[in-house]
């Protein structure tokens, strides 16, 4: 998917003080009351809140998602029905969101101003990904996604029990009704999936059918003598392909393999979804190995194409911000979400590129900004030589507080087993066998997460994966010696420097292939290495010697060979042979319930949280926080897709 600048929507209100877009020139609601249309039209229109009751899960697309009166309106219904589902997921497109402080003025007075007052709490940046928002303890999930409609449809990955189509006026707005537009929600749709509109238009009544939908006119609402129902009932339903169909029914409990961050997160995105897991960890307490250093930090990524690693690196770290305000605040985790500076080095060349990249792509600087060496030096509070992106969102954090932090959230959904080391794993009769020493069972589960940090060819033989496993070593300085490196902020560039933390400065780090050592020992030329990179980040200043070295840690991290993370379910080997399309991951064959979330590097802060959300929605069946093409990027099989596309084996 090739991104687009997000362009805010322009409102005004009219002389009866109805909100207005200038850029379309047409009202966000009808005269009659935002709410009310929205409770007949949409909820009575789609059958809620009867269709949602006694569910454990109903999923929602709105086209339009305008100011969030709809969203508000059944987000109220469902928290004043008794019998409501258990999760409601809510997913909307929107091309041209309001301002935060737009939305807020149009929801001042209304009726379920709390409710507002809490979306507006989390509105997220306009910038060009999906964005998580949770509500009522999570069990209320809305995905916003700042998309041209024509873009988004075929990047969704999910399955919908509604649609809300409420875009302007076809007349005013003719691309949200294209038929290729409405047969798309075809492929969207759940078994017995309903839709509703206000608008009646013939091309629109055409194209439900066509998609599959039965189509009837009902009672329409306020000026509108007739609105849109329709029912999606097909002649034949193509197969999902492997990495889309998730299990079915969803598992009720799941084996984690590694207490890391990645495993205690994956341990909290599956409690999100009401899933039970029990994480296998051969130390003690978590966050022993990888996830053990003292600090780490998070940023998210910009580059002068928005492609996949950008995409995926700032949609993950503003998934990750939230989660660590809240590990600092409610857990008293040591950090700060206060921003990261990333030097870049190039004198006013540099910042003119940096400067015309953001111009490029319209990121807003809430996000991302790009600042002269003057401006760098004043948020660091101390004097660097070079310009440096400003990441509004990034910050630093204590792994293990945030490991502690994830467990204590996901409750009594996630069971703890400590100084257990699994060995092995057999599929036995649609469960997963979990071998201890000995070929001691210590469980059977209906899938496994494979959070180990390690090569997932360990546990499913076959070729070793195209992975890097680095040996990484922290220095540190005592503080109150260098008081002349004190950073308000973590600073990054080549290496990276965290503020003082309990009486210490940790710089780092190294970064060297290292396929089958062990050796933890920290060595002298790696410390010698870290105070090289503090020099070039802060100059001459700050010259620290190897024997000013009071500390040093040494771990181990398992990198793609393509710098992304591997996620989702493992492929099949044996079925890889018979398949007959190979060249997307989405067609490659699967392993029944064997998933993965490895390979985040030196970004496992900033990359754990969306990474775990992502898997567990696959595993769920629930909407994917991820667009399709960057599902695609981090997918654990797209090596194979890659494989075949050099080898020729595409359709065709």
């Amino acid at each position: 998917m090739k991104t687009q600048p997000v362009q805010p929507a322009r409102l005004e209100f009219d002389a009866d003080g109805v909100p207005f877009s200038a850029g379309y020139g047409d009202v966000y609601h009808a005269r009659g009351g935002a709410l009310a249309q929205a409770a007949h039209v949409f909820l009575g229109g789609t059958g809620l809140p009867a269709r949602w009751q006694r569910r454990e899960r109903f999923a929602i697309l709105e086209l339009g998602f305008g100011l969030g009166n709809n969203f508000l309106a059944t987000w109220d219904a469902w928290r004043r029905d008794a019998a409501a589902c258990g999760r409601l997921y809510y997913v909307a497109i929107e091309k041209h969101p309001p301002a935060r402080d737009d939305l807020a003025r149009v929801h001042a007075a209304s009726p379920l101003r709390g409710l507002a007052d809490e979306l507006a709490a989390q509105w997220p940046a306009a910038t060009p990904n999906l964005h998580r928002l949770d509500f009522d303890v999570g069990r209320v999930q809305l995905l916003l996604g700042w998309f041209d409609v024509r873009d988004a449809l075929p990047e969704l990955v999910a399955r919908f029990d509604a649609f809300y189509l409420d875009g302007f006026a076809p007349a005013r707005n003719p691309a949200m009704w294209e038929p290729r537009v409405v047969h798309a929600l075809g492929r969207l749709a759940a078994p017995g999936a309903t839709a509703a509109t206000w608008s009646v238009a013939r091309p629109l009544r055409d194209a439900l059918a066509e998609s599959g939908f039965v189509v009837e006119r009902a009672p329409g609402f306020g000026d509108k003598r007739e609105m849109t129902v329709a029912r999606w009932a097909p002649a034949f339903v193509p197969r999902s392909a492997p990495s889309r169909a998730a299990t079915a029914p969803p598992p009720r409990r799941v084996a984690i393999v590694g207490g890391g961050v990645a495993g205690c997160a994956m341990a909290w995105a599956l409690a999100e979804q009401g899933i039970a897991s029990m994480i296998f960890e051969r130390h003690a307490a978590p966050a022993r190995e990888a996830s053990g250093n003292p600090a780490g930090l998070f940023h998210g990524v910009v580059t002068a194409v928005d492609g996949p690693h950008a995409r995926w690196g700032r949609a993950a770290a503003l998934q990750a911000a939230p989660l660590a305000r809240r590990a600092i605040a409610v857990h008293g985790a040591p950090g700060g979400v206060d921003g990261v500076l990333r030097l870049e080095s190039g004198g006013a060349q540099a910042l003119a590129a940096m400067r015309a990249t953001l111009a490029a792509q319209a990121l807003p600087s809430d996000v991302i900004d790009a600042l002269d060496a003057a401006e760098a030096s004043r948020r660091a509070g101390l004097a660097l030589r070079d310009a440096a992106w400003w990441h509004a969102q990034g910050g630093w954090i204590e792994p293990a507080a945030l490991c502690a932090a994830l467990l204590h959230d996901a409750g009594a959904a996630v069971d703890w087993r400590g100084g257990v080391a699994v060995h092995a794993l057999a599929d036995d009769d649609a469960q997963w066998c979990v071998f201890g020493a000995d070929c001691a069972v210590l469980d059977r589960v209906d899938a496994v997460v494979l959070a180990d940090n390690g090569d997932p060819s360990r546990w499913i033989g076959g070729a070793a994966w195209p992975l890097q496993r680095v040996r990484g070593q922290i220095t540190a300085l005592a503080a109150d010696d260098w008081p002349q490196a004190w950073a308000r902020v973590p600073i990054a560039g080549g290496g990276y420097l965290l503020p003082p933390l309990a009486g210490r400065l940790w710089c780092g780090a190294t970064n060297e292939p290292d396929a089958g050592g062990n050796d933890a020992q920290p060595r002298a030329d790696d410390d010698a290495a870290n105070l090289a990179r503090l020099r070039q980040m802060l100059g001459d200043a700050v010259a620290p010697a190897v024997d000013d070295a009071v500390a040093a840690r040494v771990g181990w991290r398992g990198i793609a060979t393509d710098r992304l993370p591997l996620l989702g379910a493992l492929p099949d080997a044996a079925a890889i042979a018979r398949a007959s399309r190979l060249d997307q991951p989405r067609f490659v064959p699967r392993l029944r319930g064997l998933y993965t979330v490895s390979a985040l590097g030196s970004r496992g802060i900033a990359w754990a949280p969306l990474a775990a959300r992502t898997v567990a929605a696959l595993i769920a069946g629930t909407p994917c926080p991820v667009e399709a093409s960057l599902l695609d990027a981090v997918d654990a099989a797209r090596f194979v897709s890659r494989h075949a596309r050099r080898a020729g084996l595409t359709p065709g």
